[in-house]
């Protein structure tokens, strides 16, 4: 759908069982939109870049980009619907089985040969899920017939420690590379979304053209850059931080005392630096870039090799904190991964914002839902100008 001749990208970043929020905000989206035109339509957006857990609804979008009100109410009703055994392996005897190993790997150093331990928790669940409702094939048939221009999935390369963009689409998208970023051109497969999903650690990497790869967003420090390289004018993207008042901060900040810390604690702030900070910061660039880009003269700039413009950028927020509503959620989980969780402090009092990347289940996917679509919803105005409705 050609908007006045703009390039429309979306940009969904990171953040486990968080993503729901987007494809709360999403279905909102689609909603407006069939408001102003009630008929089947196509995707808004020209190029989707997705990370983490962004790429699976980036993957939505891409898939089934002929029709941009099935893609919204499918991510929906999956989210919806989730449970924890659908993602996560809650099997005893594989649960035993890593646990074991990794007490002989702390226990005994190098001294044993097998392989070594790289996760926590087993996601073979996710993968059969996510091959019964995916259709790379139609992917690619929408990316050839010009449906989309172009689709991105990032994920971080464990060997060189590099963030790889792989994308597909228009011909006119060229590879590219920055530092400690590149883009690669490559056939969007479920090895692409499952390798930028795999949160380190706590999922198995996934092997990938001859290396392994893990969550797209742990080096990806630009992630508004794919869809800018893919050509967008302007860029929709739906982050998963919720902002807090300057107030509130030093008020907090003030009134926080701790006679301790938890490993879950630890993981929690790893966690939101990883999958929160980096949007967060590419945000602001763009907007400084805009301003200083506004004040430059054109004739000063145009001509040149690198042309600069402005692109204008919407920001979908949560309007509550998403750790918060996960506090509830820890009796949710299954048996055995409550208890794995228990012996590096969570608990229904602690640890809630690692919970909240974790609690794939639907207590907590359809608050995060609801969520997203009254905040889209309560913006549905900014949102009609963005897409020129």
């Amino acid at each position: 759908m050609e908007t006045n001749g703009s390039h429309i990208g979306l940009v969904l970043s990171g953040g486990g069982a968080r993503a729901a929020y987007q494809a709360g905000a999403l279905r909102a989206i689609a909603e407006i939109i069939a408001e102003a035109s009630p008929r089947a339509r196509p995707s808004p957006f020209h190029s989707i870049s997705g990370v983490s857990a962004g790429a699976i609804n980036a993957a939505f979008l891409g898939c089934y980009a002929d029709d941009f009100q099935r893609a919204t109410a499918d991510a929906w009703k999956l989210w919806a619907e989730l449970r924890s055994e659908q993602i996560l392996d809650a099997n005893p005897f594989f649960l035993t089985r890593l646990a074991l190993r990794w007490a002989k790997d702390l226990s005994f150093g190098g001294l044993t040969r097998h392989r070594r331990s790289t996760h926590l928790l087993g996601t073979a669940p996710l993968e059969k899920l996510l091959t019964s409702i995916f259709d790379f094939d139609a992917l690619a048939r929408n990316l050839d017939s010009g449906c989309l221009r172009g689709m991105a999935i990032s994920a971080t390369h464990y060997g060189n420690g590099s963030s790889v963009t792989f994308f597909d689409g228009h011909e006119g998208i060229t590879p590219w590379a920055r530092s400690s970023r590149i883009g690669v051109r490559r056939r969007i497969r479920l090895e692409h979304v499952l390798a930028s999903a795999s949160i380190p650690i706590l999922f198995k990497p996934v092997p990938l053209e001859g290396a392994f790869y893990g969550d797209g967003s742990v080096r990806l420090r630009a992630p508004l850059s794919p869809a800018i390289h893919m050509g967008a004018d302007k860029v929709l993207t739906i982050g998963i931080r919720y902002e807090r008042p300057h107030t509130e901060m030093l008020e907090q900040h003030a009134s926080s005392q701790m006679k301790s810390v938890s490993l879950v604690e630890i993981a929690g702030v790893m966690m939101n630096g990883a999958f929160m900070d980096g949007l967060e910061s590419d945000i602001e660039r763009l907007r400084r870039i805009n301003r200083t880009v506004s004040l430059i003269p054109k004739a000063a700039w145009e001509g040149s090799e690198v042309p600069l413009r402005e692109v204008p950028i919407l920001v979908i927020k949560p309007s509550e904190d998403l750790g918060k509503l996960a506090a509830s959620q820890f009796s949710e989980f299954p048996f055995l991964i409550r208890h794995l969780l228990k012996g590096i402090g969570a608990s229904e009092q602690t640890g809630s914002d690692l919970l909240s990347y974790l609690a794939f289940d639907s207590s907590y996917t359809k608050k995060l839902l609801e969520l997203g679509h009254a905040d889209a919803m309560g913006r549905r105005y900014e949102i009609a100008e963005f897409f020129d409705l």
